[in-house]
């Protein structure tokens, strides 16, 4: 089965809703040409921006990415797991692949990821923020999480639990991909 993209799953949310792309801009306080480039080029930004325009849309981050709907429990198997997302970095190259564990639980208050992290060559990070809460615990590689003023880096089996308010960024610690499961909790 064939997921929409991103772009058009906002666009038909927004038109749903009869909102043209400078409403959305106005509610979401992100720039028209920025939606537009959410809809038209599938541009995958942070999370920070998804989420301000997944709230003025007034649906929850995971709307982006449900297709189906599931009952409980919502059971996600390994061989089962597909790419929900992917976030470039500065290079335009893949950064973050996210793998949603929550898929389908429409009544879900966490989102639940698997996600891929890329290296990146020369990135300077890229800070974002937003209401909630996330909890990370590394699989494979080495995470550099900048947090504030902070870096830290982590190995497999860390973990890390941080209000997301404070400017962050997660990525791979030197050129080796890391995996990472990570749980975001937006608050209403």
């Amino acid at each position: 089965m064939e997921t929409k993209k991103l772009g058009s799953r906002i666009r038909a949310l927004r038109e749903r809703q009869a909102l043209s792309r400078a409403d959305l801009a106005e509610r979401s306080g992100l720039a028209e040409d920025f939606i537009a480039a959410l809809e038209e080029e599938d541009l995958y930004p942070s999370l920070g921006p998804l989420l301000k325009v997944s709230r003025a849309l007034g649906v929850r981050l995971g709307t982006f990415m449900d297709d189906v709907s599931s009952a409980d429990p919502l059971i996600v198997r390994l061989s089962g797991r597909s790419e929900e997302l992917s976030m470039h970095g500065a290079d335009k190259h893949v950064s973050l692949r996210f793998h949603s564990l929550g898929r389908g639980k429409s009544d879900r208050h966490m989102e639940p990821f698997y996600i891929e992290i890329l290296p990146e060559e020369n990135a300077e990070p890229k800070l974002s923020s937003h209401e909630g809460e996330e909890f990370i615990v590394v699989l494979s590689g080495r995470v550099a999480l900048v947090h504030g003023r902070d870096r830290h880096e982590l190995a497999p089996g860390d973990s890390v639990y941080f209000n997301s308010i404070v400017p962050h960024e997660v990525s791979a610690a030197g050129n080796a991909p890391a995996e990472i499961y990570a749980v975001l909790y937006f608050p209403e």
